[in-house]
């Protein structure tokens, strides 16, 4: 029985480190099946790989691209001819700026990626995990507390990471491990492009973590069958501070950073 790793959000960013990083943790894994909507970066992924690589070219916010990634898994891993032994769902979308002076399409596309399609590739992915596989859900130290000017992808963000807690304690039993990735702000072009990076503050782009060292402490994190991955001390000292205090606190503290990042320009 082969042992493959899925990978969602696998064009860029921390998917991309996840698949380059993964096969030093997990040496049984025999294919990677990388997920993604750029289907160019996706293939130079799979040149610069060793193992061997399945790409998988699809909008995982469509119906129709799910069904093709729940007829994949029948048809490779059904009746015993596979498992998946790692899920990421790295996949993942946000605007920065005040709710109302973005569109309602930006903020539709957050939820149905970040909410929506991991909900919907973890659900398909249940039937063929066995004991000892893993699950990586990507979520973030948005998830902490509510963020104003960044309200719908905090706000997604904190979805997945009671989604996670809860399927964790759900699929315990069963041997299989889910872990909440909750790192701060990540060297990645999300910070970077347009439609993400254009409004995010400047201290978030000064402290940004590097991805693939991000990817490398999950992957261990993961292997220890922890439920949160955090990295770096300001993001543990944080998370302390949010179940310590009121959540209202960090979110007044974020407003006024946000202030003074507008009437700074």
């Amino acid at each position: 029985m082969k042992e493959i790793a899925v990978v969602t959000g696998a064009s860029s960013g921390l998917g991309r480190e996840f698949v380059r990083e993964l096969g030093a943790f997990y040496p049984s894994i025999q294919e990677v099946w990388c997920i993604g909507r750029n289907i160019r970066r996706l293939k130079c992924l799979g040149n610069t790989e060793k193992r061997r690589i399945k790409i998988l070219p699809l909008d995982l916010t469509k119906e129709s691209d799910l069904k093709t990634l729940s007829q994949a898994f029948k048809e490779e891993l059904s009746g015993g001819k596979g498992a998946i032994r790692l899920l990421v769902n790295a996949a993942g979308s946000g605007y920065y700026g005040p709710f109302a002076k973005d569109s309602l399409n930006r903020h539709q596309e957050t939820i149905r990626i970040n909410c929506e399609a991991l909900t919907g590739v973890t659900y398909l992915s249940l039937p063929y995990l066995r004991r000892g596989s893993r699950i990586l859900q990507l979520a973030s130290a948005a998830a902490f507390f509510p963020q104003p000017d960044f309200a719908v992808y905090a706000a997604s963000k904190a979805y997945v990471l009671s989604f996670s807690r809860a399927l964790s304690l759900e699929l315990k039993a069963k041997g299989i491990s889910v872990t909440a990735v909750c790192p701060g702000p990540v060297d990645t072009p999300f910070l970077k492009r347009s439609r993400a990076g254009k409004n995010v503050p400047s201290y978030k782009k000064r402290t940004a973590a590097n991805p693939k060292a991000v990817a490398r402490l999950a992957l261990f994190h993961s292997l220890k069958g922890r439920n949160l991955s955090l990295y770096g001390g300001s993001i543990h000292a944080l998370y302390l501070g949010t179940q310590l205090l009121p959540q209202s606190c960090f979110s007044f503290a974020a407003s006024l950073l946000n202030t003074e990042k507008r009437h700074s320009r």
